[in-house]
């Protein structure tokens, strides 16, 4: 980064535009990372046993490193808002030109093998490392100009990514002693990402100098330029893959421990074509197309939570359904590393080609904005359904996994832009004990009465009895026709009653004009002995409005998930409602909105505040953001270990 026109340091432009370069940097290196990981093979693709298991190893080693890349290109646009900037989310298509990164900077996307991942190691080298370039990847000598002392922003040259953060960080400590600290983090905070809304690295909001320079630093430790003696950093673990990669292939000469993907495959033939796979075969260039497509909407979701203003519910809705594209992003991106190039490439496969899109800025907060968001995925599901029929199990979950995705979006986007009746409801007509209207629909039955509407949900019902033994001329129990009589009661008792209701299969409406349910001043889940969750809170489950009161299933088994329908009596599940207390630190703020989205075969992921109590009301945890395990396996319950995966839980 050259000095600004200013002797005391660059500008604000300068430093901002040296942002957009970081996050491109980071955003390029996962998907690097990301494509390697795909085009590793899996059990039962020629691969020992030996050979599997320590394939298996290396992909998640690879794709835990392009977490970690997520993470420091969430840092870096954090860091951007701080100083009044606008994050950007594109980036050049692969191959990057010569030029538009550093000259010692190759980025393309290869298949893993031996000079791949020496390139991998090259890039995350230490400073000082004599560490070689892998083969293919070497620089075209194109030099940055240097020391240039302009108004407009250029890039220059740097040995290391751990460099280039240096002078980042130079940068902004001259920047703060010329405006003044707070003057240079001026941002709006409430535009970044934290914890509530992405468990990423322990990311934190940038409020001063101190903690952008901290997020520097982490970048650092964690991979790019780190010190030759952190052992966790990303160049150690590419030095283990290494090592293990030269031992396997000196017992077994023909070891290929990946499938031949494309070196930067394109999906229309390029005017460039060198250095380029075209692909032409039809159900990878379908495959890819639907990959691709979900990768740039993970974009546009992430760039629309950095201009909503937290604690909205559709920031962290943004970042979550982001996220879970990944996931579809990474099944569509093997099964596209599995199938053949075409026959102009009769040598190598397809892959995932990550495109980036002309037009990379971020939608605004709107109802235009999240009709698009509703179709994008109804899209994405519709596209899913037809390519599942070729039976891939890959394609298949993904299928799966985009249908749910495309329900929660419309769920939550619809209920984020759902604008208030214009008209009161006109009050019931007056009717005695057993005279109450009765209605069903939708699996949830409404008896009127005078002064209280009861809806009852049958299959959220868990058979507490705390109704039909504390409100027994109501709730009538094992009778015929008629069971909910709302006028046997004084209104007060029984909406007490009802509140008491721990699953929310009970919920009601004044009619009287009174004040209606209102939620819980904290937010709990408390655990219960060899059962559900029980959870208060304002909830928003699977995006959609649910009540203040719900039981979850928590040990695999229900019929009824994401809800509790006691199956752990059936299945004599055993764990604790005693669980160590963890982390409890005082919430600044205990109550407000709790969206529980449960994930594809795997957690229920929490973003709100939330007290997980123990059965006995003891404090267990106090959290913005966490993964609860529902597969009844995890070694470190309630949290999710990643046991499901292990054990083939299926939601």
């Amino acid at each position: 980064m050259a000095d600004g026109i200013l002797d005391s340091g660059p500008s604000r432009e300068q430093l901002i535009h040296a942002l957009y370069e970081a996050a491109e940097l980071e955003h390029n290196l996962m998907c690097t990372y990301l494509y390697a990981a795909f085009s590793l093979k899996s059990e039962g693709e020629g691969l020992s046993a030996a050979e599997t298991e320590a394939v298996a190893r290396w992909r998640k080693a690879i794709i835990d490193v392009a977490i970690d890349e997520m993470g420091h290109l969430a840092a870096v646009w954090n860091i951007t808002s701080a100083l009044g900037g606008q994050p950007r989310f594109g980036r050049g298509n692969f191959p990057i030109d010569p030029g538009y990164l550093p000259a010692g900077l190759v980025v393309k996307l290869a298949p893993f093998n031996a000079e791949v991942l020496q390139h991998f190691i090259y890039l995350e080298r230490p400073v000082g490392s004599d560490e070689r370039e892998g083969e293919g990847f070497e620089s075209q000598g194109f030099k940055r100009s240097v020391g240039l002392n302009r108004l407009t922003p250029m890039g220059v040259d740097y040995e290391t990514v751990g460099v280039f953060y240096h002078k980042l960080g130079t940068g902004l400590r001259a920047l703060s002693e010329r405006v003044g600290e707070s003057n240079a983090f001026a941002g709006d905070r409430t535009l970044q990402l934290g914890p509530a809304e992405i468990d990423l690295n322990g990311i934190k909001p940038v409020i001063c100098l101190k903690t952008a320079l901290q997020a520097f630093d982490a970048i650092v430790t964690q991979g790019e330029g780190a010190s030759a003696d952190s052992a966790d950093s990303h160049f150690h673990k590419f030095c283990a893959i290494r090592a293990e990669h030269r031992k396997l292939n000196a017992l077994n000469p023909d070891f290929k421990p990946a499938w031949p993907a494309a070196v930067n495959p394109v999906l229309r033939k390029p005017p460039n074509p060198q250095g380029r796979v075209w692909l032409e075969d039809e159900e990878a260039i379908a495959i890819v197309d639907l990959a691709n497509s979900c990768y740039q909407l993970m974009s546009r979701l992430l760039g629309y939570a950095y201009g909503v203003k937290s604690p909205h519910p559709e920031k962290g809705l943004a970042v979550d359904l982001g996220i879970s594209l990944m996931r579809a992003c990474a099944l569509l991106g093997e099964h596209a590393a599995r199938l053949p190039a075409g026959p102009s490439n009769p040598d190598c496969h397809a892959g995932m080609s990550f495109t980036a899109l002309r037009d990379s800025s971020p939608f605004p907060q709107s109802e235009g904005a999240r009709r698009f968001f509703v179709e994008r995925f109804e899209e994405f599901a519709a596209v899913a359904a037809k390519l599942a029929s070729n039976g891939d199990q890959r394609t298949l979950a993904a299928a799966k996994l985009l249908a749910e995705l495309a329900k929660r979006a419309a769920n939550s986007f619809v209920e984020a832009g759902k604008a208030a009746p214009a008209n009161p409801p006109l009050p019931p007509p007056k009717s005695s004990p057993g005279q109450e209207a009765t209605t069903k629909a939708g699996g949830i039955e409404t008896v009127v009465g005078d002064s209280v509407t009861i809806d009852f949900e049958a299959k959220r019902c868990i058979h507490a009895r705390l109704c039909v033994t504390g409100a027994p001329k109501v709730f009538l129990a094992n009778v015929e026709g008629p069971w909910i009589h709302p006028n046997a009661m004084d209104a007060e008792k029984l909406v007490a009653i009802a509140e008491a209701c721990p699953s929310g299969a009970i919920r009601y409406r004044r009619n009287d004009g009174r004040p209606e349910e209102a939620p819980p001043p904290v937010n709990l889940a408390a655990i219960r002995e060899g059962g559900p969750y029980a959870v208060r809170g304002d909830i928003m489950l699977d995006g959609k409005r649910a009540g203040y009161r719900m039981t979850l299933c928590r040990c695999g088994a229900s019929k009824n998930k994401p809800f509790c329908d006691g199956s752990h009596h059936d299945i004599h599940f055993d764990a604790s409602g005693e669980p160590p207390t963890g982390k409890a630190d005082m919430l600044e703020v205990r109550d407000g909105q709790l969206n529980i989205d449960p994930q594809t075969d795997g957690p229920l992921r929490v973003r709100g505040n939330l007290e997980i109590t123990a059965g006995t009301g003891r404090v267990v945890a106090r959290i913005k953001g966490a993964y609860l395990c529902r597969c009844g396996g995890s070694q470190n319950k309630p949290f999710c270990d990643g046991t499901h995966a292990k054990i083939g839980f299926k939601s």
